[in-house]
C-alpha cells in the first residue's frame, strides 16, 4: 500500500493505479463499517484507493473536532490488512490553502434533518468530497448507508455537477446488539453503551408498527418515548421520510426511510432504516 501525503504525490500515484478505481473517503478512527467499504470497493474495482483526513470544514464550532479519534498507524495497518492499494491522508493546508474561498451548497436536502441540527455541516462535506473525487477521479465511490442524508446529499451533488463518478451506497454495520458501528461509538461510557443501542430497536419497533398499518404520528411517539426512557437527553429528530426526497411523511407511501438522531452522556448518535 503506498500513502502519500500532498496533492503532489497524490496526482503520481493516481496514475500507478490500473483499470477501475474505487474510492472510499474516510475521517479516520476505522472500524468494521469502514472496512465493509474497503470489502465492496474491492468486489467492484480493480484497485482501492481510501482518503484519510478529519475535514474541519463539517464540524460546528461547538462540536467535537478537537476531540474527533485519531489513529493514524492502525488506521493504516488496517487498510493494508485488507488490501487497499493507495493511502491518501493530505493535511489541511493541502486541501484548504490560503485563499480558499469556495463552498459547494445542495439546496433542499441538505437543510432539514442534520442540516437543521447541524448549519453549514453538509457545506463542509459536500465541498470535500466534491475536492476529493476530482482529486483521485474514481470510476466509483463507496459511502455507508448509516449517513443516509449524507448519502442523498453527494448523489445529488454528483448529478448536478456532472461529476463521472458512480456512487456505490454499502449497508449499515451493526454490533451484535444492533447499534450501528460509529466511530463516536469510542465517547459512550461503560453505562451509556448498552443503552445506546434503544436507537436502534425504537427505530426497529416504529417501523414494525408501520407496517402493520399503526398511524405514523403514534409509531413516532411511541419511538421518542423510548429514547426518553432509556437516557437519551435530547432527540433532534426520529421521522418517517420519503426515501428520494427525504420529505417527511405523515402517511406509508412508496419507498421510506425511517431516519433518527439523539444525545445520550454527551454523545450524539444517527441512525436509520429503510421500510
Amino acid at each position: 500500500m503506498q500513502i502519500v501525503r500532498s496533492s503532489e504525490e497524490l496526482a503520481r500515484a493516481r496514475a500507478a493505479l490500473k483499470g477501475k478505481v474505487a474510492l472510499v473517503p474516510t475521517m479516520g478512527a476505522l472500524h468494521a463499517g469502514h472496512m465493509a467499504l474497503v470489502e465492496a470497493a474491492r468486489r467492484e474495482a480493480d484497485a482501492v484507493a481510501v482518503s484519510l483526513f478529519v475535514n474541519p470544514t463539517q464540524f460546528a464550532a461547538n462540536e467535537d473536532l478537537g476531540r474527533y479519534p485519531r489513529r493514524e498507524a492502525e488506521d493504516a495497518r488496517m487498510l493494508e490488512e485488507a488490501g487497499c492499494d493507495l493511502l491518501w491522508m493530505p493535511s489541511v493546508e493541502d486541501m484548504y490553502p490560503d485563499g480558499f474561498s469556495t463552498s459547494i451548497h445542495v439546496a433542499g436536502l441538505s437543510e432539514r434533518w442534520e442540516g437543521e441540527a447541524r448549519p453549514g455541516h453538509f457545506d463542509g462535506v459536500a465541498t470535500v468530497v466534491a475536492k476529493l473525487l476530482l482529486s483521485v477521479q474514481p470510476d466509483i465511490a463507496a459511502f455507508g448507508e448509516k449517513d443516509f442524508q449524507q448519502l442523498a446529499v453527494i448523489r445529488r451533488m454528483v448529478a448536478d455537477l456532472d461529476i463521472a463518478v458512480e456512487i456505490a451506497a454499502v449497508e449499515t454495520v451493526r454490533e451484535e446488539d444492533g447499534l450501528a458501528l460509529s466511530s463516536r461509538n469510542l465517547y459512550l461510557s461503560p453505562d451509556e453503551r448498552p443503552r445506546a443501542v434503544s436507537l436502534f430497536r425504537a427505530l426497529r419497533n416504529a417501523r414494525r408498527s408501520i407496517l402493520a398499518g399503526q398511524p405514523v404520528s403514534a409509531a413516532l411517539g411511541e419511538g421518542r418515548n423510548a429514547l426518553l426512557l432509556a437516557g437519551f437527553s435530547r432527540i433532534d429528530y426520529f421521522a418517517l421520510v420519503d426515501a428520494a426526497t427525504l420529505e417527511p411523511l405523515d402517511a406509508a407511501a412508496g419507498a421510506m426511510r425511517l431516519i433518527a438522531a439523539a444525545v445520550i452522556g454527551t454523545t450524539r448518535l444517527i441512525d436509520n432504516l429503510p421500510v
